[in-house]
């Protein structure tokens, strides 16, 4: 399968593929999706959507949804866009650096906000689905991200598959969403059965940022079902949060094979990688010892279009001896 996230455009997408696709029409309507533990109506497609994050944004942007938008906000205050996210957004304003209040989605006159909860909202915060319904805003939730409001299963790959469904349901593009989706599962498989069979899946850790405690992927956040994807374990699988700090100590404990470095902010991936490496405390860890990092960026190891890429790129420093 060819990589799909290469292609933004609609028009696009569907020459590559040597396909056509039909958009739905107002008959389509109203349709109904689940939003963590909402169901949202829409009457119509949004005409007026914001996104926020890099990944996120790409997701819209997948779908050939980049005339649906008047702009995206949370990036450039903590990240910058390769050149891939560039073009896909050339057209397109940032309306906030970081996350966006009330009044910058008010201004834009938006109609649709796609975000998640520590992904351009916050429990009790300013922007919630409940304090932007009143402007006729509505809300589509990362469903990764709702482990924040209340239970879900543990994450897998499908929560980032249902988000592009249901994307694909709210903006009348159901064939395109289903399409892609249905290429990424083949895509996903066919890698795995070539993929040898080891005893024991590699025990790897994600380190996101800091260092007097990690910031680290658990059950809940999508590094866990990459790295299951590619034959490895996440040392935190048992620790009940999504994104969120643990103590060294439990690192150290666990022993990980494989560190799995996410690329973003102000600490470069070296930077991180030499910190681990230069401190004693790490020195029997089996990654350190080994030298065995691999470093997944901000938008691969969040979940978006990248995701099935980044399971390949953990499966290859997984399978290297």
């Amino acid at each position: 399968m060819r990589n799909l996230s290469h292609y933004f455009g609609l028009s696009t997408l569907g020459l590559s593929l040597g396909l056509s696709f039909t958009t739905a029409s107002a008959s389509d309507f109203p349709v109904t999706v689940q939003s963590c533990n909402r169901d949202v109506v829409f009457d119509a497609a949004p005409k007026a959507a914001v996104s926020n994050d890099v990944n996120l944004t790409e997701m819209m942007l997948v779908l050939g949804l980049r005339d649906k938008m008047v702009g995206y906000t949370g990036i450039s205050g903590w990240k910058t866009l390769d050149e891939k996210m560039r073009d896909g957004v050339a057209q397109l304003p940032e309306l906030s650096a970081k996350y966006p209040s009330k009044e910058v989605l008010v201004g834009a006159d938006a109609d649709f906000y796609f975000a998640g909860w520590n992904y351009g909202m916050k429990v009790g915060g300013e922007i919630t689905p409940e304090t932007l319904d009143p402007f006729g805003i509505k809300v589509y939730e990362l469903s990764e991200s709702c482990i924040h409001i209340g239970d879900k299963p543990k994450v897998s790959m499908q929560d980032m598959y249902s988000d592009l469904l249901n994307l694909g349901a709210i903006f009348g593009v159901q064939e395109k969403a289903e399409l892609l989706v249905a290429k990424y599962k083949d895509d996903l498989t066919s890698f795995q059965s070539s993929l040898k069979v080891t005893e024991q899946p590699v025990r790897a850790f994600v380190y996101d940022s800091g260092e007097d405690r990690p910031f680290t992927a658990g059950r809940y956040a999508m590094p866990t079902a990459m790295i299951e994807a590619a034959g490895g374990i996440n040392i935190m699988d048992d620790f009940d949060k999504s994104w969120a700090k643990v103590c060294w100590e439990a690192v150290v404990e666990r022993n990980p094979e494989v560190v799995v470095i996410v690329n973003y902010g102000n600490v470069t991936a070296e930077q991180k990688i030499e910190f681990m490496k230069s401190n004693p405390a790490f020195a029997d860890i089996d990654a350190v010892k080994n030298d065995r990092f691999v470093v997944l960026e901000y938008v691969e190891a969040t979940p978006g279009p990248r995701n099935i890429n980044a399971v390949k790129k953990l499966a290859t420093a997984f399978q290297a001896q």
